[in-house]
C-alpha cells in the first residue's frame, strides 16, 4: 500500500513543475507581446525607407532605416531569453526587411554593404534581404533609363547581376536558408527582364545618336 500522504506529495510535485513551466510561458508571452508590435514597426519603417530611396530622398531613407533598426533591437532584446519564440518566424521577417532597407540604400548609393554582424541579424535573413534589395534595383534602374542615365543604369544592372551570381552559389537546404532558393530564382527573373530593358534602351539611344550624327533628326526615344 502507498503511504497516505502519497497523493498530496505527488500533487505538490506536479504543481511545482507546472508552475515553473507556467512562469516561463508567462515570460515568453510577455516578450512576444512586446516584440510583435516592435517587429511591425520595423517592417513599416523599412518599407518607407525603401520608398524614400526610390524618391531620391537619402536623408529621409537613412532616418527611417535607423528607426527600423531601433524597433528591431527592441524586439530582439525582448526575445533574447526565449529562443523558441525568437525563431517562430516574425522576428526573422523583421530582420530581413530591416536588412533590405539598409542594403537597398547602400546598393543605390554605391556604398559598402553592411553585413549581418553590422546589422545585428542572422545570416539567412541577410541573404534573402540581399536578393530582395537587388530586385528593388529594377525600379531604380528603370528610373535612370527614363532620365537618360545609361551608364548609371548599366552599373545598377551589374550590381543586380553580381548579387545573383554570388547568391546562387549558396546551395543548402531550405530548412537552413529559410527558402533562399526561391528568392534567388525570383531575382534571376527580375535581372533578365531588367537586362532586356537596359539593352533595348541602350541600343535605341545609340541608334538615335548615330542617325543624328548623320544629319537625320529623329524624335526622342522613350525607354
Amino acid at each position: 500500500m502507498f503511504a497516505a500522504d502519497a497523493p498530496s506529495s505527488r500533487r505538490a510535485e506536479m504543481l511545482a513543475a507546472v508552475e515553473a513551466v507556467r512562469s516561463e510561458l508567462a515570460g515568453a508571452h510577455a516578450a512576444r507581446e512586446v516584440a510583435l508590435p516592435a517587429c511591425r514597426a520595423a517592417i513599416r519603417s523599412s518599407g518607407s525607407s525603401i520608398r524614400a530611396v526610390h524618391r531620391g530622398e537619402p536623408e529621409r531613407a537613412a532616418a527611417l532605416a535607423a528607426d527600423a533598426a531601433s524597433a528591431l533591437r527592441e524586439a530582439q532584446d525582448a526575445l533574447a531569453p526565449f529562443p523558441a519564440v525568437a525563431h517562430a518566424g516574425f522576428l526573422h521577417d523583421a530582420e530581413r526587411e530591416v536588412a533590405e532597407a539598409h542594403l537597398t540604400a547602400a546598393l543605390v548609393a554605391g556604398e559598402p554593404l553592411p553585413g549581418p554582424d553590422a546589422l545585428g541579424i542572422d545570416g539567412p535573413p541577410w541573404l534573402k534581404a540581399l536578393a530582395e534589395a537587388a530586385s528593388e534595383l529594377r525600379r531604380y534602374t528603370l528610373d535612370r533609363l527614363r532620365e537618360g542615365e545609361m551608364d548609371r543604369a548599366e552599373a545598377l544592372l551589374q550590381s543586380m547581376d553580381d548579387a545573383y551570381d554570388v547568391l546562387v552559389t549558396v546551395d543548402y537546404p531550405d530548412a537552413l536558408t529559410e527558402g533562399l532558393r526561391r528568392t534567388v530564382d525570383a531575382l534571376r527573373a527580375v535581372v533578365e527582364r531588367t537586362r532586356g530593358d537596359v539593352t533595348t534602351t541602350v541600343v535605341q539611344v545609340r541608334l538615335q545618336q548615330a542617325l543624328e550624327g548623320h544629319g537625320h533628326p529623329v524624335e526622342p526615344l522613350q525607354p
